[in-house]
Parts: C-alpha cells; sequence; structure tokens
C-alpha cells in the first residue's frame, strides 16, 4: 500500500466483503483513469461463448492489468473501481474473477451498477478503473515515455533558445 492512501471503512456503515467505502489520497503523486474494458481481445473480438459471462470478466481484468502496466502501476494501486453488468446477477462471478487482482488489505472504493447495453452488443459487462501512483513513480514513467518516444526530449534550456 503505498504511503499518503488510507482505506477506510467507518465503524458507522456496513463492512462491505469487497471494497472499501473510502479511499483517501493524501500524498502527492499521479492519477491515472483507465477508460472502461470490455472482455475483448487484442484483435477486438469478445471472448467466450455467447453469453460466457466468466470469460468476458477474466478478459476485462487482463485488459485493465495490461492497461495499468502501461503506466507502470498494478492493481496495488487502484483506488477506484466502476463496474456495469448487463445482469446484476452476475455479480457474484464479478466478485470471484476480480478477487485475485487485488489487494486485501487495500481493497478500492467500488460502484457496480446493472446498465441496459453497451456499445459492444454481446458484451456483458466493462470495467473502469482509477489509480495513484506514488510521486516517484512520475519520474520513472516520464523516463520510461521518452525512452520509447521516436524523437528525443528536449531541455527546456533548449527549447526557450529555439523561440527566440
Amino acid at each position: 500500500m503505498a504511503a499518503g492512501i488510507r482505506f477506510i471503512n467507518p465503524e458507522t456503515l456496513a463492512k462491505p466483503p469487497s471494497y472499501t467505502h473510502v479511499v483517501e489520497v493524501t500524498a502527492p503523486g499521479r492519477i491515472v483513469y483507465i477508460s472502461g474494458q470490455l472482455g475483448t481481445d487484442h484483435e477486438g473480438h469478445v471472448v467466450g461463448d455467447v453469453g460466457d459471462f466468466r470469460a468476458q470478466a477474466v478478459q476485462v481484468f487482463d485488459n485493465l492489468k495490461a492497461a495499468l502496466a502501461a503506466v507502470g502501476a498494478s492493481f496495488k494501486n487502484v483506488v477506484k473501481v466502476n463496474s456495469y453488468l448487463a445482469d446484476i446477477d452476475d455479480m457474484p462471478i464479478l466478485r470471484e474473477v476480480r478477487a485475485p487482482y487485488l489487494t486485501p488489505d487495500a481493497l478500492p472504493a467500488s460502484t457496480t451498477l446493472a446498465v441496459s447495453g453497451f456499445a459492444r452488443p454481446s458484451a456483458l459487462l466493462e470495467i473502469e478503473v482509477v489509480a495513484v501512483l506514488p510521486a516517484k513513480a512520475v519520474k520513472a514513467a516520464r523516463k520510461t515515455a521518452n525512452a520509447k518516444s521516436k524523437k528525443p526530449a528536449r531541455s527546456a534550456k533548449r527549447s526557450k533558445r529555439a523561440k527566440r
């Protein structure tokens, strides 16, 4: 668990089974928003047989894992999860699938809703997350991004001279 992040379940609220009521971020850091992910593979095809919620849920969490890794994050950095389900009765399967991905002593705040449909008609769920990385991760991520960039990063001094 990162410094400056507190996971709180107030005693005045019922203890949740698989999330935290309040997540407080007080330290400097970087906030990362991951768009809603569907159960689609690398080619954009919905995985599993028609109606296979479990297969789609596993793929969603694998997609989220890949998106988090792209910025040097993992599920331990996730502070908020929003889940949208075609059928709310699939929530027990969702909880079962997501449990191994999340950190048990730092469960993120969470919202789950049933919705009438998705951009992909065969999709059964969509999940988006918010992650917070410690401030030291900002420098490392920028260094990695600059190394992957086709253009070398220009120094601030050099940029000022170019504008003159």
